[in-house]
């Protein structure tokens, strides 16, 4: 059952030019109530490198996007996401809880990352086994499946595609997000995750769960649950995949457990 809450607006930081109109497009599945304003934060390089994915994601520069978001914003932040997986999960564990740690001081409401909320959304499945369709190379995507180690979420196979930089991954089309999380899917997985924020999937998720046949999650997409979530606006809502089919179970965490 669908429930509408009192308007809500979930700031987003998001990195470069890439996918950033599945904000928009999520806005307008969600039904207008949801806010999610958007900032591109500094990208000096665009690589799915270490070094560059540790600058992206900097305090002070996630701390400059908050400011940007306050300069544009018209409605007070209920809560604000870091919206670039590897730009989180590639500090490890703990250096990921120290980012959510000073984002959230800078922005003085709850926050989080798209790498926990992909830990917090397969908590709430019930999701411990997984498939990840990476779109980076081998060393970056190995990084993921450590990070979802530490949650105690087993990956039972990886594919990483190896594509350098966010912009390429935009520009994928719906066909081949199909396919590569088709391909993706390992049997015993109980959900396939596509973690990239580059990625385009917010207008494709009830389709990915169809042509898997088991929970997709994907990067857009948990970063926008994770936001609701952090804002006490855990809602129901079709067309959104598995993640939005049913109330959200467990606390809301800001950096995991």
């Amino acid at each position: 059952m669908t429930r509408e809450p009192a308007a809500v607006t979930v700031g987003v930081l998001y990195p470069g030019f890439s996918a950033e109109d599945d904000y928009p497009r999520a806005e307008a599945l969600l039904g207008g109530w949801a806010r999610l304003p958007l900032v591109h934060t500094e990208m000096r390089e665009d690589a799915h490198r270490v070094d560059a994915l540790l600058d992206i994601g900097a305090d002070d520069v996630l701390a400059a996007g908050v400011g940007a978001l306050r300069a544009n914003g018209s409605a007070p932040l209920d809560a604000v996401m870091w919206a670039c997986t590897s730009g989180s999960f590639v500090f490890g564990r703990d250096g990921a809880a120290a980012q959510v740690a000073a984002l959230e001081a800078a922005a003085g409401v709850p926050a989080s990352s798209t790498s926990f909320a992909f830990v917090d959304a397969c908590a709430s499945l019930g999701v411990t086994r997984v498939a990840v369709g990476a779109t980076y190379p081998d060393d970056v995507a190995g990084r993921f499946v450590a990070f979802l180690g530490a949650a105690g979420i087993e990956v039972l196979s990886l594919s990483a595609r190896g594509i350098v930089t966010a912009a390429e991954v935009g520009t994928l089309p719906a066909a081949a997000v199909l396919e590569f999380a088709a391909a993706a899917d390992h049997p015993d997985a109980q959900a396939v995750l596509l973690p990239d924020t580059a990625l385009h999937t917010i207008g494709l998720l009830d389709a990915l769960d169809a042509r898997v046949g088991k929970p997709v999650l994907t990067a857009n997409q948990v970063s926008i649950w994770q936001g609701l979530r952090l804002a006490g606006a855990d809602v129901v809502r079709a067309g959104l995949g598995s993640v939005f089919a049913h109330t959200a179970t467990g606390p809301t965490g800001r950096a995991g457990p």
